[in-house]
């Protein structure tokens, strides 16, 4: 704030600027606090030159941190702290132990001594410091006449490619261990130190011109190698010619894949910086990209600006004592950080001048650092609490959950997202149908890779590129697959097949055969282009494929019809519930697990889901998933109960009746994860016998049902909406559908660079005012090419009739 400096309410332990301070004292009563500011005193001598700075304010916490000038080792700083009595403002310079009481003095002691919040989430060290090898110095290399090529690699005793080390003695590429963030291999590298007793082994994909990752066999542990350079350059590795991604995010196909990081990210272009309101970059909270890329695009629509930033001082005023904890107080304070050009401010041309005359020109400093966001968001979640990178798509998702659940007004946002699915299932021996229809928020559009333009390119390139790898030398350049889009969204409207289908009219397991289109049209179309997959090692891979995204989109064609003249419908009948005697020895229909898993899934969440929600197919899983994926043991190996034993989620998944004839609360969120509103779905689940999939029919089928809420329920579900007294009350009719024509307009995609969503790298770019502009954490710059074609998710709006 323009006083500097940060008030904590000595009751809450919360921190609140100078122009929230006094909105809090009158909400709550509260009347002592505590005052911190900082002062730059001084520059220290020889840090970066030039004349000492004027004595200014900056804050000690800051609620949307931003990326400060002030380094810490530019400067010394001056600390500040009084004790601040309401309503007459009435000052107290600590320390002051004569004057305050002993417990004040301890409270205010504790408060001056905390880490920061936002640094507990930062541990100190990553990991132990690493000791130099005591087999460093004296290391035989063996002079077999070896050359490493800088990419291409392959383990010599099997076929894998991920995880590579490199024996630094006799120049051997083995896989090693197969670990628990999914990389791993064979253990052909431990094997090979037991055979020869060979020590250092260096990780390919991790040499760069400052280290590499070696590994000391003997001694068991990661090590230094001082002399790495010397023992790269005995198998022809110029580590000065190693290089490593931007972010820190290093690839071992560098080569082939280069292209992909400078054409997403526009390197090599001098790009104008953007600045003012909604262009505000992110910093990177460690592979945070996904975060980032996301809320950019979310709040360019005009829906949720209007709901979170449009009511920031409604949702302020309302919200808890602690707001760290209340979703939309966090997501409107996001919101305002990015839209109100606070934060994203040019430098003075004073400065510039100075800093030009003083040959230290720096790009300005600006943008948000969304740490309390990403804490509340990913809270209980066991990867987005992480720091590892993440499926932007999954992200996605997992906002959409969030949002619906805790609603922000009448409006709600998400519903310019939502759209029916229509899915027509046919038995292929009877030739009747079934139609349903189910929620959804993206359209997933398969890669028809047969549909390729340029197949002759593809077949030589593989050439060249197997017999590269064959003697050894560097990777031909990559040539790319070109996607026409009409094949992808062809192969999106073709007919699939339905494994394990069990047909109602013949009572009996059958082939079947179904067909999804769009029962309405959403007011935003998401569309995700599948590029992930899984290998033969289970590892998810990425086509590398280029699609000729269209500006302009129309799938009026893909619009539902329903039940045609001529067509008999299936009987409504559900297939009868079997629990074995062995409930291990139940079926996991693994053709939904995999279709889960391509999403970007944990694949022990994915086969827990399809088992609890009883072999439904993989949309029924699919919001299983997003109603349990806060959950700690989300991603944990399912542990089938013993004959006799009930498991919740199992429970509820063959339609157990749960306390007080209520549904089971498992079902129940599932339908909720859905759009729908709580009683309905308890409504839906007891006329059916809690039959999910017929309860999911019978809310279709009851466009007015009728009124039934349970009053303790309903309590409960306000006390837990933090904002609960400026909701508007909703109908129970179902997800609100905004329906209208198919046509749509492009303005924003994410795109991703790497192998695999465990890695790399995302960026978004969105057209505003006219003109396409690249997001890429704090740079904010005027896109001169932006990659439309090698996108992962893409924005479009509706075009108005």
């Amino acid at each position: 704030d323009s006083e500097g400096g940060l008030y904590v309410c000595m009751n809450t332990f919360l921190g609140f600027g100078r122009e929230h301070i006094e909105r809090h004292y009158r909400k709550t009563g509260q009347c002592v606090y505590l005052h911190l500011k900082r002062h730059v005193v001084e520059k220290v001598p020889g840090a970066s030159g030039g004349a000492l700075p004027k004595r200014r304010n900056a804050k000690l916490f800051l609620d949307l941190e931003t990326s400060s000038d002030l380094n810490s080792d530019d400067f010394e700083y001056e600390d500040e702290a009084k004790l601040v009595i309401f309503p007459d403002h009435y000052e107290i310079s600590l320390p002051n132990i004569e004057e305050l009481p002993a417990l004040v003095t301890i409270a205010c002691d504790a408060l001056l001594s905390a880490k920061s919040p936002y640094r507990k989430q930062e541990p100190d060290s990553w990991e132990e410091e690493l000791q130099a090898s005591k087999h460093a110095k004296t290391l035989v290399q063996l002079d077999n006449g070896v050359r490493i090529p800088p990419s291409g690699w392959k383990c010599s005793k099997c076929d894998l490619r991920e995880n590579l080390w490199l024996n630094l003695t006799d120049g051997s590429v083995l896989c090693g261990k197969w670990f628990f963030d999914g990389s791993g291999g064979n253990g052909h590298a431990m094997e090979h130190y037991k055979e020869t007793g060979y020590p250092l082994a260096v990780k390919l994909g991790t040499i760069t011109p400052d280290g590499a990752d070696v590994y000391s066999f003997d001694e068991e542990e990661p090590v230094l190698d001082p002399h790495i350079a010397k023992h790269l350059a005995h198998f022809g590795i110029d580590m000065l010619q190693m290089q490593v991604t931007e972010n820190g995010l290093r690839d071992n196909d560098i080569k082939p894949r280069v292209s992909e990081w400078e054409v997403i990210q526009e390197a090599g272009v001098k790009l104008k910086p953007m600045y003012g309101p909604g262009y505000t970059g992110m910093k990177n909270l460690g592979n945070s990209c996904y975060l980032n890329a996301v809320m950019q695009a979310i709040f360019s629509i005009p829906e949720f600006q209007r709901a979170y930033v449009g009511n920031l001082p409604r949702i302020f005023d309302y919200s808890p004592l602690d707001p760290t904890h209340d979703f939309n107080t966090q997501m409107a304070k996001l919101g305002h950080g990015l839209l109100s050009g606070q934060y994203s401010k040019p430098p003075m041309k004073s400065e510039l001048i100075e800093q030009v005359m003083k040959e230290e020109h720096k790009p300005q400093h600006n943008g948000i650092s969304p740490r309390m966001f990403k804490a509340f968001i990913s809270k209980g979640h066991p990867e987005f609490s992480s720091n590892r990178q993440q499926d932007a798509q999954e992200f996605f998702l997992h906002l959409i959950n969030l949002v619906e659940r805790y609603p922000v007004g009448s409006e709600n946002p998400s519903d310019v997202f939502r759209f029916l699915v229509e899915e027509r299932t046919q038995c292929c021996q009877s030739r009747k149908v079934r139609y349903t229809e189910r929620v959804d928020y993206i359209m997933q559009l398969p890669v028809a890779m047969e549909a390729a333009t340029n197949k002759d390119e593809l077949i030589a390139y593989e050439l060249k590129r197997r017999e590269a790898e064959a003697a050894r030398r560097p990777l031909p350049e990559l040539v790319r697959a070109k996607i026409p889009f009409s094949a992808c969204l062809q192969a999106f409207s073709e007919p699939s097949n339905v494994e394990d289908f069990w047909s109602s009219a013949l009572q009996a397991k059958s082939a079947g055969v179904k067909t999804s289109r769009f029962a309405s049209f959403p007011e935003y179309l998401v569309v995700q282009i599948k590029k992930f997959t899984f290998g033969l090692d289970w590892i998810p891979k990425k086509l590398d494929v280029s699609v000729d995204m269209p500006d302009f989109l129309d799938i009026s064609h893909l619009r539902a019809r329903g039940l045609q003249p001529g067509e008999e419908e299936l009987p409504d009948i559900a297939p009868p519930i079997v629990i074995p005697d062995d409930p291990k020895a139940l079926d996991i229909d693994e053709s939904s697990v995999m279709q889960l898993a391509e999403m970007g899934f944990p694949l022990e969440a994915c086969r827990k889901a399809v088992y609890y929600t009883g072999n439904l197919g993989a949309e029924v899983a699919f919001n299983w998933i997003i109603a349990h994926m806060e959950e700690p043991d989300f991603a944990e190996p399912l542990v089938i109960p013993a004959f006799g034993e009930v498991a919740s989620s199992g429970a509820a998944a063959l339609g157990a009746v749960g306390l007080d004839n209520q549904p089971p609360e498992e079902m129940v969120a599932i339908i909720i994860s859905m759009g729908f509103q709580r009683n309905l779905a308890i409504q839906a689940l007891k006329a059916t016998n809690n039959n999910l999939e017929r309860a999911l029919e019978w809310i279709f089928s009851h466009p007015d049902p009728e009124e039934e809420s349970d009053p303790a329920l309903d309590t409960m579900d306000m006390e837990n909406n933090a904002n609960a007294n400026i909701l508007a009350e909703t109908g129970s009719e179902g997800p609100r559908i905004k329906d209208g024509p198919g046509r749509y307009e492009l303005f924003g995609f994410i795109s991703h660079m790497g192998t695999s969503t465990m890695s790399g790298h995302y960026v978004c770019h969105l057209r505003k005012e006219g003109r396409w502009v690249i997001y890429n954490d704090l740079r904010v710059c005027a896109s001169e090419r932006p990659p439309k074609d090698l996108g992962y998710i893409y924005f479009y709006h509706r075009i108005p009739s």
